[in-house]
């Protein structure tokens, strides 16, 4: 009797089918809007660490996805346009306020998620390695709250003093502006009001 077998080819397929289907699916979200702060929230001192239940209260639902379930938020969304728009400033972590990237470090790489070249605090930055795709990549993270923020990628080509993109999920992070852009902004908003 002859062993009947699954072409390589065609098992490739529907692997690739299946993981796309779940990529699509973890997609389907707007993502919520990065939310902008007024002032540089207090740095955490030492790991910050939650029960499950805990991180469901403070988080909204889709960070608690992104953060706490390494999710991804959809390319080329809300929450993107929003990063495209933002000027100079500072990005924090949504889970506990560390401080990750800045304005300084950023730039289209035209992916459709925020990117950086480097973070801007490095100690506050992991980088690990998942298989959530059934392949190595290299997984970026909270090194205080251990929240998943997303991906770096090397040797891309990129015209950066580093030649790496940190793929980042912009519903984790909170911005503040710097303190000349909140001054351009209000001045703006006066000008605009007085005409």
């Amino acid at each position: 009797m002859m062993r009947q077998t699954i072409p390589l080819a065609f098992a490739a397929l529907l692997v690739g089918v299946l993981l796309f289907g779940t990529i699509a699916k973890s997609q389907t979200n707007q993502g919520a809007p990065i939310e902008v702060m007024e002032k540089e929230p207090e740095q955490p001192q030492g790991e910050v660490k939650k029960s499950d239940e805990e991180w469901k209260k403070m988080l909204n639902a889709e960070q608690y996805r992104i953060l706490r379930k390494a999710g991804t938020e959809r390319a080329n969304g809300e929450v993107y346009k929003q990063f495209k728009k933002q000027g100079a400033g500072t990005y924090y972590c949504a889970g506990c306020d560390a401080e990750l990237f800045s304005s300084k470090e950023k730039f289209d790489s035209r992916c459709g998620w925020p990117s950086f070249y480097d973070p801007s605090k490095a100690k506050n930055v992991k980088l690990d390695v998942d298989y959530h795709l059934g392949y190595a990549r290299t997984e970026v993270r909270c090194n205080v709250c251990d929240g998943h923020l997303g991906h770096v990628f090397t040797g891309e080509g990129f015209d950066t003093p580093t030649d790496k993109r940190y793929c980042i999920n912009g519903t984790v992070l909170k911005f503040v502006p710097d303190a000349e852009a909140k001054d351009d902004k209000k001045e703006a908003a006066e000008k605009k009001k007085a005409e």
